[in-house]
């Protein structure tokens, strides 16, 4: 399957992730060009969360075969990481309350020029500060955020967004570097029927661009590709028993990665998604509360 600039193909058969707790999700098969709208549709504890982490490189999956962008996983597990992005999943990329949204922005343009080897060039010149600004305008225009329409311009701390205004930021932030494949989770999360509607017509338009998104929620555009996960009978029977653990039990912050390739070695216990290891749920559930995310963070040593 070829690929083009922008896009990642996505090619998976029988992908899954099984941890110490069960299958997190499992028997995936997906199909798509460059350029697609995905849709990765299923109940609370399905493994939504976990598929978007694992075609992004940030989980390993541990059955089936993949490819994105042409790279096996999980062989080629760092390389994927390197040419994706994820956006708006809790506990893994976050947007910080007290932080406005310019701070935002400028922050992810100064991870950009930091990785890309541009951070002895500090202070920057006026030609890389005028580069920067393009890059943070072509972002906000590509998810329609305006910050003219915020209370306070680019000075709105994020507590102070609508919710529709703040899945917009993290798009624009995921987006901002170009990435070959977007994984956004709970697109519809608290969402009012037409914000539902603005939100995956955003994605779409993203895609119609080049860049292949893979969205976990509901009532998604008909043409969009469906890819629908179901819980697992141990995952199921772990839930009823244990609900508060129904997430993923290694969720990381997310950084840029090397674009350098990454063994592969074949561990049962899971590690972190920067050591490009599993990591390792049972469940997923996408409205994650804090005393959730301490007991994942827990479990994986990253408390």
């Amino acid at each position: 399957m070829n690929t083009t600039r922008q896009g990642a193909a996505v090619d998976a058969r029988g992908i899954g992730v099984e941890g110490p707790r069960g299958w997190a999700f499992r028997g995936i098969d997906i199909s798509a060009e460059p350029g697609t709208l995905i849709a990765v549709e299923g109940s609370s504890g399905s493994g939504r969360t976990c598929l978007l982490l694992a075609l992004t490189g940030r989980m390993r999956i541990t059955e089936g075969t993949a490819t994105v962008a042409g790279l096996p996983l999980p062989q080629r597990i760092g390389t994927v990481r390197s040419r994706t992005a994820i956006a708006h999943v809790p506990g893994v990329v976050d947007l910080e309350p007290a932080l406005t949204v310019g701070e935002h922005l400028r922050e992810q343009a100064l991870l950009g020029h930091r990785f890309q080897g541009l951070g002895a060039s500090l202070p920057w010149s006026k030609r890389q500060k005028e580069a920067t600004r393009a890059r943070i305008d072509a972002a906000l225009a590509a998810v329609r955020l305006d910050p003219d329409t915020l209370p306070k311009g680019l000075r709105t701390a994020v507590r102070d967004l609508e919710r529709i205004e703040a899945l917009r930021l993290s798009v624009a932030l995921g987006i901002m570097h170009g990435p070959r494949l977007l994984a956004v989770d709970d697109v519809d999360l608290k969402l009012s029927e037409a914000e539902r509607a603005q939100a995956w017509q955003m994605l779409r338009d993203l895609a119609l661009e080049g860049t292949t998104v893979v969205a976990a929620g509901s009532d998604a555009p008909a043409d969009a590709l469906a890819v629908r996960t179901t819980r697992t009978k141990p995952a199921a029977a772990a839930a009823a028993a244990d609900p508060v653990k129904d997430e993923p039990s290694a969720p990381v912050k997310d950084e840029p990665a090397s674009a350098e390739d990454e063994p592969a070695p074949a561990e049962d216990a899971p590690r972190t998604a920067e050591q490009d290891e599993p990591q390792a749920p049972v469940q997923d559930a996408p409205h994650t509360t804090e005393e959730e995310a301490a007991h994942a963070f827990a479990e994986t040593g990253r408390a």
